[in-house]
């Protein structure tokens, strides 16, 4: 699995506790900058970050270094995450040199002029990128306003491939219709993370253990189109996988697969992740393997300290 599908399976693990009873849509200035290669993309609203124990705990264990380095250089920048950002989306995409890039967009109510004035104050000049100022961030991240209320970061090659997206000198998002077209049935839900078909691949092979390696995963692999996760919250956390297939035939066989999988982590399972294992269902339905996980909270906060936790989000 690529490093940033790791980060991100642990990015999209601590999301799925961060969220509320609101919608994490994307913005309209977020679309824009979203490059047509797309690998995935993890939408989360961060305002219930700070209310939810299990989040913390959670945090505390896995929350990777990229996003504590965002969260000190927002701080450094007058910005304060808890009270100013309400939704961040993480992009990943590939370049033309086909390698992976990861950039962030955080949406809120900014102090902009404040920070701005903080910047001047210190002496941290921008550079311009075409009609683009970009700021030097701590731990080598940069950033720009894409507007009062948005803000792009991550590091410099990555951060102006976005631009050169929102600039019209590569393809967007709406230009890739296999990945736009998974987010409609997604984006009213509090958290939610779409994968493309590589990705999703990636992401079954960890997931299936050594169930992946029988013959149908490799026979039916190559006919997944991609997926997408939700999250809600009501009496406890739900977490909900679609995988989009191209036939009922490979979603059925995938459906078979997975439940493999899950037989095979059974059988190694300590007592608390034989219970979460025994809360997962797994169907097909037309075209779609269909995947569900209900925990309650004190179950799930047992569960990140196992050893099939750490499998998962590594």
């Amino acid at each position: 699995m690529t490093s940033f599908l790791r980060k991100s399976l642990i990015l999209l693990c601590f999301a799925i506790l961060t969220g509320a009873a609101l919608a994490a849509p994307l913005g309209s200035s977020v679309r824009p900058v979203i490059p047509g290669d797309v690998q995935q993309l993890i939408c989360v609203d961060y305002r219930a970050l700070k209310n939810s124990d299990t989040a913390q705990a959670l945090k505390e264990q896995v929350l990777p270094d990229s996003l504590k380095q965002f969260e000190t250089a927002l701080k450094g920048a007058g910005i304060s995450p808890d009270r100013d950002v309400d939704t961040l989306t993480f992009i990943s995409y590939r370049n033309p040199k086909r390698a992976l890039e990861v950039v962030g967009v955080a949406q809120g109510v900014f102090p902009t002029k404040t920070v701005l004035s903080k910047l001047r104050l210190h002496k941290v000049r921008p550079v311009k990128y075409r009609d683009s100022d970009i700021y030097p961030m701590s731990s080598g991240m940069e950033m720009t306003f894409l507007d009062e209320s948005t803000l792009l970061f991550g590091d410099g090659a990555a951060l102006r491939g976005s631009l050169d997206a929102r600039d019209g000198y590569v393809t967007t998002l709406d230009s890739n219709p296999d990945i736009a077209n998974l987010i409609g049935d997604v984006e009213s839900g509090a958290v939610w993370s779409i994968l493309d078909q590589k990705g999703t691949q990636n992401m079954l092979l960890s997931a299936l253990g050594d169930a992946s390696g029988l013959a149908d995963f490799e026979t039916v692999k190559k006919r997944i189109l991609g997926s997408r996760y939700t999250m809600n919250f009501q009496n406890g956390v739900n977490f909900d996988l679609d995988v989009i297939t191209s036939d009922s035939v490979t979603a059925a066989t995938l459906s078979s697969l997975v439940k493999a999988g899950v037989l095979y982590r059974k059988m190694t399972a300590n007592g608390v992740e034989k219970s979460a294992l025994e809360d997962v269902s797994v169907n097909s339905d037309s075209s779609k393997l269909q995947m569900h996980f209900k925990a309650d909270d004190k179950q799930f906060q047992s569960l990140i300290h196992t050893s099939l936790f750490a499998a998962v989000s590594r």
